[in-house]
């Protein structure tokens, strides 16, 4: 017990210091219902300095640093033309999740088509503690539970580790929450180790581009949005997956070059503009339909 007491010390006093206590949770997570076999996994980044925390995927954080220094060097040296590459690995999860103390104010990123939102989160997780215990990993944890975004959630917190954080949008127990589930195993976060960063942020700075240049989903300011708001957004992205690039095309003025291009399933190249459209609205649905199980179903159903 003096060595947990001793690390909890620690860990505080590096908190106190602004310094990074990044944790790595695997998330395990079943994309379409229809298919319980295919299980993705996705290495997630819990940062919590003395300011808030941060929660993201790994591979995107890694694949948007890869394509800003690529797109800055292009500007730099802008010749006309600028050419966005599609990452060999662009990470599954695309959102993010920020939480502020000593408030717990929670923001989910995500994005529609082009548009960035930044989604408040309206209620705070209630939550049931029980008395049952196991090891999860090298910690003694409790159990808890709570209902939110239209699942019921099982959690195991460690009081050893001294924070009221937990992966996505949950937070509020008496210790870090090191595991994470859903009762029906769609979705499982799991603490597997952690490390400390030096410096206070680890957040880029906005791309800025060249004002006769504007990239498809880059750049722009988030919209601040409640949970409604989006889930209005998103009901009319679905029934209309390519309004956003059509209405890009139809904004063009007669200085400015568009270029829209894409490729079909067989790699074949396609540039006319209607082509480009139904084969983004087929690809969209055909994803939705695959992905028909997301996280938090309240907020897209």
């Amino acid at each position: 017990m003096k060595k947990l007491l001793a690390f909890s010390f620690i860990l505080v006093g590096l908190i106190a210091n602004a310094q990074i206590n990044r944790f790595f949770y695997e998330y395990k997570f079943i994309p379409d219902s229809n298919d319980k076999t295919d299980i993705k996994t996705e290495m997630m980044y819990l940062d919590i300095n003395k300011t808030g925390s941060s929660y993201y995927s790994r591979d995107k954080y890694v694949a948007d640093s890869t394509q800003r220094a690529d797109l800055e060097k292009q500007i730099k040296a802008f010749s006309g033309n600028i050419s966005v590459n599609k990452r060999e690995k662009p990470g599954q999860v695309s959102y993010r999740v920020t939480k502020s103390y000593p408030d717990f104010k929670t923001y989910l990123f995500r994005s529609i088509s082009s548009d960035s939102y930044k989604i408040k989160e309206d209620k705070k997780p209630e939550w049931k503690i029980q008395s049952d215990k196991q090891k999860i990993g090298e910690y003694m944890a409790q159990k808890a539970t709570t209902s939110f975004g239209g699942r019921e959630w099982i959690a195991w917190f460690a009081s050893d580790l001294p924070f009221q954080d937990g992966p996505y949008t949950f937070y509020g127990l008496p210790g870090l929450i090191v595991k994470i589930e859903d009762v029906t195993g769609s979705h499982v976060m799991t603490l597997v180790g952690n490390k400390v960063l030096q410096g206070d942020k680890t957040e880029e700075k906005e791309l800025s581009l060249p004002e006769n240049i504007k990239l498809f989903g880059m750049g722009g300011k988030e919209i601040e949005v409640t949970k409604d708001q989006f889930k209005k957004a998103w009901k009319a992205y679905v029934n209309d997956p390519t309004k956003n690039m059509r209405e890009m095309m139809m904004n063009n003025n007669a200085n400015t070059k568009m270029v829209f291009k894409t490729k079909t399933a067989d790699g074949k190249e396609i540039s006319d503009p209607n082509q480009v459209f139904r084969e983004m609205e087929k690809r969209t649905k055909e994803s939705l339909a695959k992905n028909n199980n997301p996280i938090e179903p309240d907020l897209v159903n």
